[in-house]
């Protein structure tokens, strides 16, 4: 099964309100976020409408999710009550 890989490129701000909608109905809230949705004439009738805004390419397989490590912080101890 193809997929298509569909990541935002410019933003929302100034499309008008059917657009807005459309790219937020594809799953995209960010400018570079990318999501992975089936190869339908429903999703690429969407991605056509809103093209000046995203960018399409067709993969085989969804990539394996990268793990994100947690970055080391400061670490709060309570102070000791006298």
């Amino acid at each position: 099964m193809k997929l298509l890989k569909i990541t935002q490129v410019k933003s929302v701000n100034g499309a008008i309100y059917a657009h807005r909608s459309t790219v937020r109905a594809l799953g995209l809230r960010k400018i570079g976020q990318t999501v992975y949705h089936n190869d339908t004439p429903q999703i690429r009738g969407m991605v056509h409408s809103v093209n000046y805004m995203v960018s399409l390419e067709e993969v085989s397989e969804k990539p394996k999710e990268i793990i994100k490590e947690k970055k080391s912080g400061y670490k709060v101890v309570k102070a000791k009550k006298a």
